[in-house]
Formats: C-alpha cells, sequence, structure tokens
C-alpha cells in the first residue's frame, strides 16, 4: 500500500483520492437509450433488456416476483440468518423511529403557521447484485420508508441467469414489508420504476445503490422523480495514531475495498511506524481475502496511507475528503470526532468498526460519497417524507402586513404582487 509523508510531498495527495468520478460519457449515453427505450416501449424493452443483460427465459418466468416466491425464499435461509436479520431490523428500526419528524404549528399576532408532515405515497428501492448479496441494502431502505409511513414500497433488484433472487434479499424484503418486488436490474429497472410501464406503477422516489449505469440513470431520470443521492464507489479513511492496532486498521480498509475495484482505502496516521506496519499488514491479509481480486485493485488504484506531524492535520485532511466512512482510532477520540465536520458517519474506537455500521448499529448506512458528505448526508426516514407550510392570515394581521408587502413587491416589480394586496384594502385598480 503506497504511502506518502504529507508534509515532504503534498502535492502527491492533492486531496484527490477521494473525489466524484465524472459520470463516463458512453455511459450515460447508454443509460438514456435504455431510459427512453423504458418510457417509450414499457415491457417490452424491459423484458428485452433482462434478457439481455441477466435472464433469458424472463418472458416465460415473469418481472414481478410472486408472494409465494417470497414465503419460499424462507424455507431456504438458515435460522442463524434470520436471528440475525431480525436483529438488525431491531436496531435500525430503534434508531430510525427517533427520526421522524412531527407536524407542528405557531400562532403569533393573528398568523396561523403549520407545517404539517406527510409520508410519500410510493416509493421504488434499488437494491444492487452483481459482486455480493445485498440484503442489508433492503433494511436500509425498506424500513425508513415504513416508519415514514410511505404507503406502497416496491423493490426492483437483478436476477441470476436462471431468474432467481438469493432468497436472503427476498427474506428481508418480505421482513420489511415490501409490497412489491421486481426481477429487474441496471438503468431500465430506474426507467420502470420512474417513468411506469404495463407492469411497474410508477413511484415517487428512488433510493438506493447501484452500479454506474444506475447512478447515471438515477441522475437522468431526477425531476420525473426525487431520487437519494448519486452514489459513488465506496469509501473509507481511518484516522489512526500509534495506538492504532496496525491488524484492525488493515482489516477494516480492506472490508471497503472489496466492494468495488474503485473503492477508495484510505489511512490517515501521525506515525510513520505505523504506516509501514499497517501497508505491510494489508499486503498480508490480501493474501487470504476470498474477495483479493477486487480488493487488490482498490488499493492499487485509490489506496494510500497519508502520514503527517500531528492529529490537526489529519482532521484537515479528513475534512477535505468528506469520507462515506471516517473511522477513528487515536489514544483520545474525543477531540477528534468533535473537530470533523465533514463525514458520512464517524466510528469511534477500535470496537466500532465500520462493518458494525453496515449491518448493527442502526443508523443507516445508504451515505454520501466522494466528498458530498460536505453538503449532504445519510439516507434517513426524512427522504421518505415531504412536508407543507400552511398559512392563515387573520385580516387585522393582514392590514399590518399590507404597507410591507406593497413596498417589497414595488421594490421587485410585481405590480400585480401588490395589486393582490390593494385590492383587498379596497383600493381597487
Amino acid at each position: 500500500m503506497r504511502i506518502v509523508e504529507y508534509e515532504t510531498h503534498p502535492e502527491e495527495v492533492q486531496l484527490r483520492t477521494i473525489r466524484r468520478r465524472d459520470a463516463d460519457r458512453e455511459i450515460v449515453g447508454r443509460a438514456r437509450m435504455i431510459l427512453d427505450a423504458v418510457r417509450d416501449r414499457g415491457d417490452a424493452a424491459l423484458l428485452e433488456y433482462t434478457r439481455l443483460l441477466d435472464c433469458p427465459a424472463i418472458e416465460s418466468i415473469g418481472l414481478r416476483v410472486s408472494t409465494q416466491e417470497i414465503a419460499d425464499a424462507y424455507g431456504n435461509v438458515d435460522g442463524g440468518f434470520r436471528n440475525a436479520l431480525r436483529e438488525s431490523i431491531r436496531n435500525i428500526s430503534r434508531y430510525h423511529k427517533r427520526q421522524k419528524p412531527r407536524s407542528w404549528e405557531m400562532n403569533q399576532n393573528g398568523m396561523r403557521l403549520r407545517q404539517r408532515f406527510a409520508p410519500l405515497g410510493r416509493v421504488g428501492i434499488y437494491v444492487p447484485g452483481g459482486k455480493a448479496a445485498y440484503p442489508s441494502t433492503v433494511l436500509m431502505n425498506a424500513l425508513p420508508a415504513a416508519i415514514a409511513g410511505v404507503g406502497e414500497i416496491v423493490m426492483a433488484t437483478p436476477c441470476n441467469a436462471d431468474g432467481k433472487i438469493l432468497p436472503e434479499v427476498l427474506v428481508a424484503a418480505g421482513e420489511c414489508g415490501v409490497n412489491e418486488v421486481y426481477r429487474i436490474g441496471g438503468a431500465q429497472a430506474i426507467g420502470a420504476l420512474a417513468y411506469g410501464t404495463e407492469t411497474v406503477a410508477p413511484v415517487d422516489k428512488i433510493t438506493g445503490p447501484g452500479n454506474a449505469y444506475v447512478a447515471a440513470a438515477k441522475q437522468l431520470v431526477f425531476g420525473v422523480v426525487g431520487i437519494d443521492m448519486i452514489a459513488g464507489p465506496t469509501e473509507i479513511v481511518v484516522i489512526a495514531d500509534a495506538s492504532a492496532k496496525s491488524s484492525y486498521v488493515a482489516a477494516d480498509l480492506i472490508a471497503q475495498a472489496e466492494h468495488d475495484e474503485q473503492a477508495s482505502p484510505v489511512c490517515i496516521t501521525t506515525s510513520p511506524a505505523a504506516a509501514e506496519e499497517i501497508s505491510a499488514e494489508v499486503h498480508r491479509q490480501l493474501e487470504n481475502a476470498s474477495r483479493r481480486a477486487i480488493a487488490r485493485p482498490a488499493f492499487e488504484r485509490n489506496g494510500v496511507i497519508i502520514v503527517v506531524k500531528n492529529i490537526a492535520t489529519a482532521v484537515s485532511i479528513a475534512n477535505a475528503l468528506a469520507p462515506e466512512h471516517l473511522e477513528v482510532m487515536v489514544k483520545r477520540p474525543a477531540e477528534v470526532v468533535e473537530s470533523v465536520t465533514n463525514a458520512g458517519a464517524i466510528f469511534v474506537g477500535e470496537w466500532s468498526m465500520e462493518a458494525l455500521g453496515d449491518y448493527m448499529a442502526g443508523p443507516n448506512h445508504t451515505l454520501p460519497t466522494s466528498g458530498t458528505a460536505r453538503f449532504s448526508s445519510a439516507l434517513s426516514v426524512w427522504d421518505f417524507m415531504k412536508f407543507t407550510n400552511i398559512v392563515e392570515c387573520s385580516k387585522s394581521r393582514f392590514l399590518e402586513l399590507a404597507p410591507h408587502i406593497e413596498i417589497l413587491a414595488g421594490v421587485e416589480g410585481l405590480d400585480g404582487h401588490g395589486a393582490s394586496v390593494r385590492i383587498r384594502r379596497g383600493k381597487h385598480p
């Protein structure tokens, strides 16, 4: 793993290790073509792309997963998985229930102002396949939607060549109360959820991560539907001092690198000796990692250990990178945590590894990537709700405010606004 002395060669870091990758024009073009086809030809296009990319016999199997298939999936998973899944559901639900906003009102000087919260009517959650199975993604998207009170939760996920979806993913959907499941993936799934087809009714918002085609498609349909975020490859930054266990740091870097060849595993340390130990430990652990064929390219492309003189510099670099995941493994973590302003999620201490956040801690693991933690946050119950402002003004309060409204409308040259006030004051046009 590459080691860089930041004080000596800051230009080698340049804070570019984690940043949004510009969408490949070819990928965007293909995604647009697929979306147009789904919008124009509906199910015919869905079947065509699913037959080509995933399941040759999709016509005979059907796009929608039956309730019987979901019920049958329970018999194909073991009790340990079901217990682990339900413990995760309890923890995630407990945390997200605290997020649910309440409607409120204020009454002052003859003005009644309200903010009314309501759930979205129908949402689509995308659960990726490909390099791994992600029942946890089902939980992190469906549970906040259910807690928000969304009326219909629809899931799209790619199937294998036989038209099957992993039973663990279907059981997760069943446990979370997902209303509809479709065996469609890629940009075509995003098109179906956004525009609707003969089989898939359109949704109000699409959430969930995916590959580059899914990300491009989500960006292209934004405005037709809402989206949660444009998710890039996963990333982790570990701030470590000499007290950090190199084996733990290495293991956590590998845990993120195994997701994707484009992942960014980064460590910032105040100890040159620790940097050498962590680098050697990454190399050693990679030799036995089952997903080393994916993880190794991630280290070669984006992996780096940055050696700094002090913790303040480490925090400054971390804030500039604004990583998806930030682990803090230092002797006195409290002062570091309070200084971090940009991170999707922060994991404090050697027992709070990122994997805990992926599955069991409770906070959402759908996090901003590519530096967008500078201005955005984790998926939450808020993402599945909207609020409406309600204004109710008495005549007396209106008459007090009317002159001010007229002045401001006049400054902006909007005479119609002013006229709508004057006519109520008996000054007809």
